[in-house]
């Protein structure tokens, strides 16, 4: 599987897709970064492991080589074509992707969000935003959640989520750390099994599962203790 990751920020949830797939052991090739601004940080990451990079027009529908080696920029599809893409991953990608691409791409792109979803999601809820709003509402527990993407934000079909708990003590800081903490898990996670077929998505929009997602694993919950 060739899967091609789209970013706007930082790339922590890229760089994690990096670290648990570049042996190739599972089959999956990180084929290309795609983001929306030349500064994000995971441009970097993307340059140290010789990922190539493009970056998108404003309408998110056109992308040139960010080095400048296929000239002007061009469709969307035809450069996830010349990468040969199998699937296209949102990692803090902040920009509504075409809704041709996602037609075309639908069951094949996925996006992960730090809240469980459908709550705290939609325009403008990304990064602190997400964990201000969780905390200002009072709500004890959140979490992350990966989903094939529709046309419109966080509100495609999901296809897993892990809870967190939402301590007393938390600020939007704190709380998002441990929330990407368990990002940079589940969004790995929920790749591989695309990749072995465990899991799809059916024509009625459902998703169906054909082996346990969750395999004895056991993620972070407080900040004192691992377990």
């Amino acid at each position: 599987m060739r899967v091609v990751v789209f970013a706007s920020g930082g790339g922590s949830n890229f760089q994690a897709l990096i670290d648990r797939f570049e042996s190739g052991s599972e089959g999956i090739t990180i084929a290309a970064l795609i983001v929306s601004r030349a500064g994000a940080g995971a441009v970097d990451r993307a340059r140290r492991h010789g990922v190539p990079i493009f970056l998108t027009d404003e309408a998110g529908a056109r992308a040139a080589s960010l080095d400048g080696e296929s000239g002007a920029p061009r469709n969307l599809p035809d450069v996830l074509e010349e990468l040969e893409a199998d699937l296209i991953v949102l990692a803090g990608y902040l920009r509504l992707v075409p809704g041709s691409l996602v037609r075309a791409w639908w069951g094949r792109a996925i996006n992960v969000h730090p809240a469980l979803l459908p709550s705290f999601g939609g325009p403008g809820m990304y990064g602190k935003r997400v964990h201000e709003a969780v905390i200002a509402s009072g709500a004890r527990v959140t979490g992350v959640t990966v989903h094939f993407v529709d046309e419109q934000y966080d509100r495609g079909p999901i296809i897993a989520q892990w809870p967190v708990p939402v301590l007393g003590s938390d600020t939007s800081d704190t709380l998002a750390a441990r929330v990407l903490d368990v990002e940079h898990r589940v969004l790995p996670d929920s790749v591989a099994a695309l990749a072995r077929g465990d899991v799809s998505l059916m024509t009625d929009g459902g998703v169906r599962w054909t082996a346990p997602w969750f395999r004895g694993r056991c993620f972070v919950m407080t900040d004192e203790s691992r377990t």
